[in-house]
Order: structure tokens, then sequence, then C-alpha cells
């Protein structure tokens, strides 16, 4: 795969940055830091300079980048949830906004320099540049080091090949409303546009400008061809969570699963009343894992 590729393909919203996980990932970044300061000393350390032990200098320096990455996370999470669009998300997104957060902690390394240090040359262009510089290289380091972490780790947790399917279904919350529900779904030509009961939709299968539809009908299974592409009827369907795009071919009914099989490299899903199975590809294995969590409360790695 070249650069141009890698930056661009979508890959699924990384769970290290929903809200409801941010806080662990900042308190991990905070205390990777930490340590590695009070340990390691790097960047020229000079003691006589020092207004405050060595250690609450360590974790003033911690405490920084972790405050700016849980604001600046925790406020595009929430343009993000209020944008109708895809939950995806690309490398080149994330680079980006990386590069962001280790310029704004180098500046704020920068004045944090005359709390820190005794020192007359603490507001030099010299020192702007070293903390930019710091933090960038200290940066890019610390995240390769967090995602290749972060992947032993999932791979070591995950369900491995041949291993007992995993029952996994989901029951509708206790209060929902079980009655029919019309959703209006608007296609490129009016005369195409249809009506649907989300909660009977079992899966949506991409083929071309067009998808087929496998919907519950009573105790029947039937299935429906619709011209609008996969991607222009998920974004119609933010209201229903529980309608997960698992794959760039399939969109699936998360209440509907009976039971998931797989392993780090991509999951398979077996729905009620229909034999055929649809797969959950690896690059949304997190984003999959985080929305059965929130419906059921059940971890799958």
């Amino acid at each position: 795969m070249s650069l141009k590729q890698h930056l661009r393909k979508e890959v699924a919203y990384p769970c290290r940055y929903h809200h409801d996980r941010l806080l662990k990932t900042v308190s991990v970044q905070f205390l990777l830091i930490f340590i590695f300061l009070l340990l390691f000393r790097p960047f020229g350390v000079y003691e006589p300079e020092h207004k405050f032990n060595y250690l609450f200098i360590c974790g003033l320096h911690a405490l920084s980048p972790a405050l700016i990455v849980y604001v600046y996370f925790a406020g595009l999470g929430h343009v993000r949830s209020r944008a109708v669009k895809s939950a995806l998300w690309s490398s080149g997104q994330e680079y980006m906004h990386l590069a962001v957060i280790f310029l704004i902690t180098g500046i704020m390394s920068f004045f944090l320099r005359s709390i820190i240090y005794n020192n007359a040359d603490n507001w030099s262009w010299r020192y702007l540049w070293e903390e930019i510089r710091n933090c960038y290289l200290a940066g890019v380091l610390l995240y390769f080091l967090l995602l290749f972490a972060g992947s032993h780790f999932r791979s070591s947790r995950s369900i491995k090949a041949n291993d007992t399917d995993i029952p996994a279904i989901i029951p509708l919350p206790s209060g929902t409303d079980t009655t029919t529900t019309r959703l209006h779904i608007k296609t490129q030509v009016q005369q195409d546009d249809f009506y649907m009961d989300p909660a009977q939709l079992l899966f949506a299968r991409a083929d071309g400008n067009y998808i087929e539809l496998t919907m519950l009908s009573g105790e029947q299974v039937h299935t429906e061809l619709k011209r609008i592409s996969l991607k222009q009827f998920e974004a119609q369907l933010t209201p229903y969570p529980f309608l997960f795009r698992c794959h760039r071919a399939y969109l699936v009914n998360l209440h509907q699963i009976r039971k998931v099989s797989g392993n780090a490299q991509g999951y398979t899903v077996l729905l009620h009343m229909t034999a055929q199975s649809v797969p959950v590809s690896r690059t949304q294995l997190p984003l999959f894992n985080h929305q059965y969590e929130q419906l059921a409360g059940i971890a799958l790695a």
C-alpha cells in the first residue's frame, strides 16, 4: 500500500478517543510520560535552574499534554457526534490532529519554562523551538510505542481462530418501543425513496450503486434491492446506533446477532432467522467491540 493510500484509507474511529475511554487513554499517557521523564531525564536537564523538586517538574510536564489531549479529543468527539456523517476515520486525519496537539503541547511547555526554571533566556526563540521540537520527537515516539503495545495487547486477548463460537445474543433494551417505526429513506431519485422499519433489518449488502436489504417480516425473511449506495444509506441511520457498518460492503443490525466468531483478523457473525454470515473487517473491530459493549455489556476482546 502506498503512503497516499495509507493516509486516505478509511478505518473505524479509534476507541481510545471515545468519550468513555478518553480518561483511561490520557491516564496511561500521563504515567508513561512521567516515568520516562523520571527515569531517563531527557533533553538536557540542568538541575541548578530548577525552582521545584524534579519529581514535581516531571508531573507538570506529564500533566500538560494529558490535559491537552483530553480537551482536544473531547471537543473533537462532541463535534463529530453532532455532524451527520459516517463514523469513519483515516490515518491522515489522525496524523493531522496529532501534529496540532504536538504543536500546542510544545507551546504550552514553552510557557511553563518561566514557572519551572530560573533562566534569563526562558522567553527566547531558541527555547520555543527546542520545546516544540522535543514535543514532536517524544510525541511521535510515544504514539507509535502505544500503537504497537495496543496492537500486541489486543491480539493476545482476541478470540483465537477455531475457538468455540461466542454467543452474542443482544436483546433489545428493556422499555424499547417494539411498534413498527416507519423510517423514510431518501435516494437520489425521489421515485425510488422507500420506507423501512430499522428494527426489522437483519443486514444490508452493497451491490454497486444498489443495496440488498435482508429484512424480517413476521417469521419470514425476505430480500429487497434498493437503488442507493451503502454510504448514502448509512448516513440516514445515525439515530439508530444498533445499525452498524461492519465492513465496506456490509451493514448489520447488532440486535439481530446470535453468534460471533473469529480472531484479530476479523469476525464472522450469524444472525437470527438466516444461515447467511456477515463479515466484520479487521479495521472495524475496535468500533464493533465498542458498540457491542455499549449494547450488550459484554466484551468481545
